[in-house]
């Protein structure tokens, strides 16, 4: 007689701090939604700035931070693995897994070294440059240098976006066409982050491109082409249909050769863990990275799930490769 198999604890842990909120919940009810539940026993928790909560049956039940814990029906749950589904802060900025690193659970993404440095632009974009992958040329400022103001107008050509250094790629963000308009620009975004990253404008194709592990080994998916009437792919044209998603990417395949290679060299060298999103914008074809997002969007419209679909896999086979990558590690 066979013994059943004990199913893994999964805490799927989405929410978060930052205005990626509404979207992380959406994004981890979907992978509870895709966790096989003859393998996987799924505690929803939601991370909000004031409570930590695990909701089962509309009911909330409190997180014992000290060892993130649950006490449920007189008994105290420890999860197996944590599924990470939080975009931004605390999830893609490193501040939560250097928590589960303390505490010794393993959870889906990157590492809170290799977190931190990817959601800092800045930083990012140095790496990338060393290894060669060609980026705009940008200059950072800290909201406090006003004297630098000036500096930027005369180092790069206009239009530039104006970005916070650490933010998601929906937020925090404006493009300006002249430099009279930086000063006020640079206020409204330091708002988002007192560290600014003001980048010259990527003219050409935007894509993006999903970096994952399966079946022991580094794979791109599919890449998307992201077609916009917006400035830039901002928060609606990403989350409220204002605009056109094609995967796989209909451009020639050396080009996407090319963007594959740099996403893959970037998951590897970085140290990243689960999926990431390398978004790059093709200028004369030549591939130029943007950013990498270590804890892509997940919902149902999400890029990644179209990138998997196309890639000729399941949600149901993702998650499940990313959770085992995290208790291998």
């Amino acid at each position: 007689m066979d013994v059943p198999q004990k199913r893994l604890k999964v805490a799927v842990v989405m929410g978060g701090f930052s205005e990626e909120r509404e979207i992380s919940l959406l994004s981890g009810a979907n992978v509870c939604e895709h966790l096989n539940p003859e393998i996987f026993e799924v505690f929803p928790i939601d991370i909000a700035e004031t409570s930590w909560e695990c909701i089962l049956e509309h009911k909330r039940y409190p997180i014992d931070k000290r060892d993130f814990s649950l006490l449920l029906n007189e008994t105290v749950v420890h999860f197996d693995v944590v599924f990470n589904a939080i975009h931004g802060s605390p999830g893609e900025d490193g501040l939560l897994a250097a928590y589960f690193e303390l505490l010794g659970i393993k959870q889906t993404a990157s590492n809170h070294y290799a977190s931190a440095l990817s959601f800092n632009k800045h930083d990012l974009l140095c790496i990338a440059r060393e290894l060669s992958i060609p980026t705009a040329k940008s200059q950072a400022i800290h909201f406090n240098d006003l004297e630098d103001y000036s500096k930027v107008a005369e180092n790069l050509k206009f239009p530039v976006f104006v970005k916070a250094n650490r933010s998601g790629s929906s937020f925090g963000i404006e493009k300006i066409d002249m430099a009279e308009a930086l000063p006020e620009a640079i206020k409204r975004v330091a708002a988002v982050d007192k560290d600014v990253l003001i980048e010259e404008a990527l003219v050409g194709p935007e894509i993006t491109i999903g970096v994952v592990r399966l079946n022991d080994k580094l794979e791109a998916l599919p890449a998307t082409l992201i077609e916009t009437d917006n400035v830039f792919f901002d928060y609606e044209a990403k989350y409220q249909g204002a605009s056109r998603e094609i995967t796989p990417a209909p451009l020639p395949q050396p080009m996407i050769d090319a963007a594959n290679e740099m996403a893959i060299t970037l998951h590897r060298h970085l140290g990243l863990q689960g999926v990431s999103r390398s978004e790059f914008i093709l200028v004369d074809g030549v591939p130029h990275l943007l950013e990498i997002n270590t804890t892509p969007g997940l919902t149902k419209k999400s890029l990644i799930p179209q990138q998997i679909v196309a890639h000729g896999g399941t949600l149901e086979a993702l998650f499940e490769a990313m959770i085992h990558e995290a208790l291998r590690h």
